[in-house]
């Protein structure tokens, strides 16, 4: 199943696409710096969509390895939290 932020990441990169370009037709530097900064939000929370794709993917594959993984992730948190 495709995580969700990757299907709106899509939608703000292609959103942000056209209204840089019709900030480049219209000469609006404004709607085209918001259509720059759409396009690189639709990235960022594309990339974190195939991310959480990823881990889920690995947990579903290797449990007991993703389980270990976490434990591990919570020693160390527990560990530099501890020390403050």
């Amino acid at each position: 199943m495709v995580d969700e932020n990757r299907i709106e990441g899509a939608v703000k990169n292609i959103g942000g696409k056209i209204q840089d370009a019709v900030g480049g037709l219209t000469g609006d530097t404004s709607t085209q710096a918001r259509g720059k900064a759409n396009q690189a939000e639709g990235k960022v929370q594309g990339t974190y969509g195939e991310v959480l794709d990823d881990v889920r993917s690995y947990a579903a594959d290797q449990p007991i390895a993703a389980v270990m993984a976490a434990m591990g992730v919570g020693v160390l948190l527990g560990f530099l939290l501890g020390r403050r």
